[in-house]
């Protein structure tokens, strides 16, 4: 029981946040971002779970993340930008089946930038994040 209370709290050491490397901030990225669309969704909507799916991964695909985070960019702070291009930058060990090289490296920064905000509990900053892609929307 300790275990998930553990990964409830999010019990990690900030210091052991920042060793990470930026795949695995977007490893997490990737559930935490996919989590908040489905949420939005159901909270929004009234589709059914097929649906829900199919208009999840208008969100979640690498292309669809990619023009978020340019849309965003802008408003990130000089960490949030180092995040990024750290994300943007990881050498990913495989080719993306459908996606273009270009997305996909954003998609993975943008993934990056969920999953450290998250990792480090900036729960307040990836909520005004969060509410930017919204709005962008």
């Amino acid at each position: 029981m300790k275990e998930i209370e553990s990964i409830i709290k999010r019990e990690i050491e900030i210091t052991q946040v920042k060793l990470m490397k930026p795949l695995v901030w977007a490893y997490i990225g990737d559930c935490v971002y996919e989590l908040f669309i489905r949420m939005n969704l159901v909270s929004k909507t009234k589709l059914d779970p097929h649906r829900l799916h199919i208009e999840t991964i208008k969100y979640v695909k690498a292309k669809a993340q990619a023009e978020t985070l340019i849309k965003i960019q802008e408003k990130l702070t000089q960490e949030e930008k180092d995040i990024v291009r750290r994300g943007r930058n990881a050498q990913a060990h495989h080719q993306p089946k459908n996606a273009e090289l270009a997305d996909y490296k954003y998609a993975t920064a943008f993934e990056a930038l969920i999953g450290y905000l998250y990792l480090s509990k900036q729960d307040e900053r990836l909520k005004e994040i969060f509410e930017l892609i919204i709005n962008e929307n």
